[in-house]
């Protein structure tokens, strides 16, 4: 799944996370000082950052620029000549790092729209309150900075999925390719045409969904986090806790490792039961198509059977989804009031205004909301899971490892067959 892609994948994604956690180091002891010697110094703690699109070549962001892609570079190069027979470096290298950098510089957008919503909410508040000095033209001036903010964005949009569309189909040829390249030694796998071409499609379009999110995650709580911690400032007392320092950014992260361990303790038994409902399925699918070939095959007592090993995994599947999803429900509709309901004693106190309400709730929405990452995900997690665990039986038979239990009872199954069919006049 990984290999036919990536050049030696574990080393690969090994070595990225620890040039990625170099790179930070780097950026935040003596980030400033090389910026500073380029002719690039960071920008004073009072700049107000521009609220237009002036706003994404601001000289710290033009440093950022240079200084991750002088980074990935010799990391590129480098996977480049150490992996040069794998046919597919070029997209799994720098389609990465493509991916990672335009996914950062969209969340930049997210960061520059939250800037934007300070002066509005501010601005309408005025206007609400019959305050003096305001005018149709300050509302228009800022919806017009707003839409040129959101054109950077969609632009940036479109081309992230465009690409990513291309990159995760290949990944899925270089899988097919894979694959078919040891056909005669998998194809007595149960399903094996099915795994090939369906579960590849699926791993693939499913992977590029939650791959293109995890980023988008990571990314965002890059960007946000720090405006949290600046915000916390204006929230100093909190119902019950009291005053605690960084008051936001310890609800984000509590909050969200509390919903994500609920969520993953009563989902644990669903990654199972649908990788068994692949089985069950395929079983019964298979019959049928012999049923077709054979008059006797495909009998009611054979058939009946099958179909109830799928009427019963189902009825498991609905009874654990039933108390997943009513938890999942419950933290959910938690979350739209949990925010609010921490803010009380603040907003009560008149200490922020309503556009400082709406940049909070944002900047606390996102970085939450990529703490909840699993959450979110889950019921695709699971659909993930199970198709992983299916191609795994391939990658077993390729290295001529053990097959999974439930494979090994299917391959005496067909075996069986094999000798009735062999025997047939």
């Amino acid at each position: 799944m990984f290999h036919s892609f990536f050049p030696r994948p574990k080393l690969f994604f090994l070595s990225l996370a620890l040039w990625t956690l170099l790179a930070i180091a780097v950026w935040y002891s003596v980030g400033e000082a090389l910026g500073t010697a380029i002719g690039l110094p960071p920008l004073p703690q009072d700049f107000q950052a521009p609220i237009s699109i002036a706003f994404f070549v601001t000289r710290d962001y033009v440093w950022f620029y240079l200084f991750a892609a002088v980074w990935m570079v010799p990391f590129g190069l480098f996977w480049e000549f150490y992996s040069k027979d794998h046919r597919w470096r070029h997209w799994s290298i720098w389609g990465t790092f493509f991916i990672v950098f335009t996914t950062y510089f969209g969340v930049q957008g997210s960061v520059a729209i939250n800037n934007w919503r300070r002066p509005f909410g501010d601005l309408l508040q005025r206007a609400l309150d019959g305050k003096p000095g305001v005018n149709s033209q300050q509302f228009y001036d800022l919806m017009l900075l707003f839409c040129t903010i959101v054109f950077v964005n969609v632009v940036i949009f479109v081309v992230v999925r465009f690409f990513v569309s291309h990159y995760v189909f290949r990944w899925r040829t270089a899988m097919n390719e894979y694959y078919m390249s040891q056909w005669e030694r998998v194809r007595h796998i149960e399903g094996a045409s099915q795994r090939v071409q369906e579960d590849t499609m699926r791993f693939a379009s499913t992977f590029e969904g939650l791959g293109v999110s995890f980023i988008d995650a990571i990314m965002t709580l890059i960007a946000f986090l720090p405006i949290l911690v600046g915000l916390s400032s204006y929230v100093t007392d909190l119902p019950i806790i009291g005053a605690i320092p960084h008051s936001l950014v310890w609800l984000a992260l509590l909050w969200s490792v509390f919903g994500t361990v609920l969520i993953a303790v009563v989902g644990i038994k669903l990654p199972g039961l649908e990788f068994r409902n692949q089985r069950v399925e395929a079983a019964y699918r298979k019959e049928l198509v012999y049923g077709e070939d054979y008059a006797d095959r495909a009998q009611p007592l054979t058939v009946a059977e099958l179909f109830n090993n799928v009427r019963m995994n189902y009825f498991r599947l609905y009874f654990h989804y039933l108390y997943f999803n009513l938890a999942r429900s419950f933290y959910m509709q938690a979350d739209a009031l949990f925010l609010t309901f921490m803010l009380v004693p603040t907003i009560v106190a008149v200490k922020i205004t309503f556009g400082l309400y709406q940049q909070i709730t944002t900047a606390f929405g996102q970085v939450s909301g990529s703490f909840q990452y699993l959450i979110t995900v889950w019921p695709t997690v699971v659909e993930l899971m199970s198709i992983y665990k299916r191609l795994q039986a391939f990658e077993a038979a390729i290295e001529g490892g053990p097959l999974p239990e439930i494979d090994q009872r299917y391959l005496a199954r067909e075996a069986d067959e094999g000798e009735i069919v062999a025997n047939r006049p």
